[in-house]
């Protein structure tokens, strides 16, 4: 390190991204320092990904043990179940505050120095912390974001709230709207329907989970929707919502702009994305400014237009979640050591952990088909089914399916997409297929083990390269 610098690295924002980036820069041995005003950990580990997830392991386990029919052909007879809200939200905040302590621990034992205060650019190679300013040799911004509440809705964190408010689980309407049919709104419904509250799901585009590839979308919404107490409203904005006893939801037509309904809720979860966390940072004194949508603009190598300040993570909006922003994390400080590397986005998997999950990696067949077009190449794809495979017949989880899209002229592997059973942990394979631009003919050639999930991705290669 230079003399002329308190630290080689700072980081402002200690999610899951700037931990991620803090302890690769301590094994290339740089002297590092992270910054954080609030709770270690970040949105994850905090407010998203973590207590979500308990929540969802939870309520899944009194979905399974309350479904008598699938567990009687499984030769088991249960009686009443119950459950305690107050135990299961206790669970998640339990869970939150190992994890935390669990990375702060790590950050220390390793020597990261962790300032506390709101973190600013004070110039070049400057952050300031308080009224302390320490000097860098490189910064990263890591910021992430918050929850997207549009214009028209009152939010008063209890009868009307984000998914910050949704983790802790304070209470359990009997009826509650959610708006956004995205991750977050999926794995509520799945949540708030296993715990006995009926759903109505609102989206403003024409279709259900649009950011999902259509075939998948399709099922998610014969097995993840219709079978459970959800309602759906597509075409329709919540155009204002009031918060009470009961809600106040005003709906309107996405095309005449009309009110077309008022629906009057016991709650509302607004889950309609996610905005960075990118002002009052400072950016103006290096000359920085976010773009029109609030995201920090970056290269390949998550570096800023302004030399030796670095962006990654929901900041940069580039792809928003937590193992992309730990990734994006590890490529910046490669560059800061002057090893040239760059993220592949179309290798990072996404997951919804509904009951069955829903997983993904690389492009959707509209989009494949829009970069055959654009390209010059053809693009098909194949299906299997969990209905075939031995495991999930064995376990009685049948519903669900893997879909491969490819290359029609050199059979590369383009996107998969499955829903079903532990979809969330299939997806890896592709992933580093994807990442090494596999071929179907050559991933036919795996070798799955029997009887295992695994084998309904080994069922679609084997189809596409017709073996």
């Amino acid at each position: 390190m230079s003399d002329k610098f308190d630290y080689d690295l700072i980081i402002i924002g200690a999610g899951v991204g700037g931990h991620g980036a803090a302890l690769h820069a301590i094994a290339c041995g740089l002297k590092t320092a992270i910054v954080e005003d609030n709770v270690m950990g970040g949105t994850c580990v905090n407010r998203g990904c973590i207590p979500s997830k308990a929540l969802l392991a939870a309520s899944g386990k009194v979905r399974e043990m309350r479904a008598k029919h699938h567990l009687k052909a499984l030769g088991i007879e249960v009686g009443e179940v119950n459950f305690d809200r107050g135990a299961i939200a206790s669970h998640a905040d339990n869970l939150v505050l190992k994890l935390r302590g669990d990375l702060t621990n790590s950050l220390k034992r390793l020597g990261v120095d962790i300032l506390e205060g709101r973190g600013r650019i004070a110039g070049e190679q400057k952050v300031s912390v308080g009224n302390k300013i320490y000097t860098a040799k490189d910064i990263i911004l890591a910021t992430g974001s918050e929850p997207f509440v549009p214009r028209g809705v009152q939010l008063d964190g209890k009868t009307v709230y984000t998914s910050d408010q949704a983790v802790r689980l304070e209470t359990l309407p009997q009826w509650v709207a959610i708006i956004g049919s995205g991750y977050i709104g999926l794995e509520f419904a799945d949540v708030y329907t296993a715990l006995g509250s009926e759903v109505t799901m609102i989206e403003a585009l024409d279709v259900l989970m649009p950011g999902f590839d259509p075939d998948i979308a399709k099922i998610a919404e014969r097995i993840l929707l219709k079978p459970r107490d959800i309602e759906t409203r597509t075409g329709v904005f919540a155009t204002k919502i009031t918060a009470g006893s009961p809600v106040k939801i005003e709906l309107t037509d996405a095309k005449t702009k009309k009110v077309v309904e008022v629906l009057e809720v016991d709650a509302c979860l607004v889950a309609t994305g996610r905005i960075p966390l990118t002002k009052d940072l400072g950016l103006e004194n290096v000359g920085l400014a976010p773009n029109q949508r609030g995201f920090i603009e970056v290269d390949d190598r998550m570096a800023t237009s302004v030399p030796h300040l670095w962006a990654i993570g929901d900041a940069t909006g580039k792809m928003m979640l937590a193992h992309a922003a730990s990734a994006q994390g590890i490529v910046a400080v490669e560059n800061i050591c002057d090893r040239p590397a760059t993220v592949d986005y179309q290798s990072i998997p996404a997951a919804a952990f509904t009951h069955p999950e829903v997983s993904f990696v690389g492009l959707t067949e509209p989009q494949a088909k829009e970069k055959g077009s654009a390209e010059g190449f053809k693009v098909a794809n194949t299906k299997s089914y969990f209905k075939g495979n031995s495991k999930a017949i064995a376990e009685g989880e049948t519903e669900g399916l893997a879909k491969i899209i490819y290359r029609e002229d050199t059979g590369e592997l383009l996107g998969v997409h499955i829903i079903g059973i532990h979809a969330a942990d299939l997806i890896h394979e592709a992933s580093a297929a994807i990442r090494d631009r596999q071929t179907v003919q050559k991933l036919a050639t795996i070798v799955h083990a029997h009887p295992t999930l695994s084998e309904v991705l080994d069922e679609a290669y084997k189809r596409a390269a017709h073996i």
